[in-house]
């Protein structure tokens, strides 16, 4: 039986597919701190608002903050629009941190650590090494969007009862379809933040500083963020990546608006597809010394 040129010359028995399993690489990767860490900050997130709720008297409002307090004050109308809230004031740094964290960190720390060569030493190929690494990179950033939004519902409804979902947006909606409309902002951000997920891996390949990658994610994130701002730049901040970041307010109005969301779609996929196509090509063909 002929070999494939990639075994040729290997040791009998050797498979590529066989090397760094994904549930290895899974719980390694969970018994770091910074993975316990995180999670653990998604989980006490919505318990540390519930709890600054219990101390809201209500006067500063009175001071114009508007929005905002009208939001929170849906926010304690149940558990569903304590999801909401929760989500809302999560959505826009919070969990932009932690999907770069999660994916920023995998590559560059190994390096920074002078673990990578090893690794690939052993031997794991190349293409394969990356791939594990960013399967258990979004197997945990996907951990992160649920335990939030599941903690945020469990805590809301033993404390505020299982209501209808309101927003500003929209009219009343029965539990049922609230939730549904819930899961599919979830949806929606998970989508969303593929952006941050492939850029945070491409400098996570490019650098040998975790920090450097993460912080370099969300920095150029934020930029996005405030070039999206400018009004100037015209029909230009529609290739922004985010741009549409906020479309999942239209899967709360009724009737449903999609348009904007699968626009934030097309662009967050197309991002992700570009800046991990881009670490495979980097990844594949440097050096590695560290």
């Amino acid at each position: 039986m002929a070999q494939s040129s990639s075994t040729v010359g290997a040791a009998a028995g050797y498979r590529p597919s066989a090397t760094l399993p994904f549930g290895a690489e899974f719980r390694r990767q969970a018994s770091r701190r910074r993975t316990q860490l995180a999670l653990g900050f998604m989980v006490l997130l919505p318990l540390i608002i519930l709890v600054a709720f219990q101390f809201d008297s209500g006067e500063d409002d009175r001071g114009g903050r508007g929005e905002f307090s009208s939001m929170s004050e849906l926010a304690t109308s149940g558990g569903l629009n304590f999801t909401l809230f929760s989500l809302l004031v999560s959505a826009s740094f919070l969990l932009v941190v932690v999907v770069a964290l999660f994916f920023g960190d995998t590559v560059a720390s190994e390096a920074s650590w002078g673990s990578l060569r090893y690794l690939l030493a052993v031997p794991v190929p190349r293409a394969r090494l990356l791939t594990v690494k960013l399967l258990v990179a979004l197997a945990y950033a996907g951990l992160a969007l649920v335990l939030l939004a599941g903690t945020a519902l469990a805590a809301g409804t033993l404390r505020y009862g299982w209501e209808p979902l309101h927003s500003q947006v929209a009219a009343q909606l029965e539990p049922g379809e609230g939730l549904l409309r819930l899961l599919a902002v979830l949806g929606y951000l998970a989508v969303v933040l593929l952006a941050v997920a492939g850029l945070a891996f491409l400098l996570s390949v490019v650098t040998d500083a975790a920090l450097g990658a993460v912080g370099g994610a969300v920095l150029l994130w934020i930029l996005s963020s405030i070039l999206d701002q400018i009004t100037a730049l015209g029909a230009l901040r529609a290739f922004l990546p985010t741009h549409y970041s906020t479309a999942w307010l239209g899967l709360l109005s009724t009737p449903v608006q999609t348009d904007d969301v699968v626009r934030g779609c097309v662009s967050a996929v197309g991002y992700a597809t570009v800046f991990w196509s881009l670490a495979y090509w980097r990844f594949t063909r440097k050096d590695i010394t560290s």
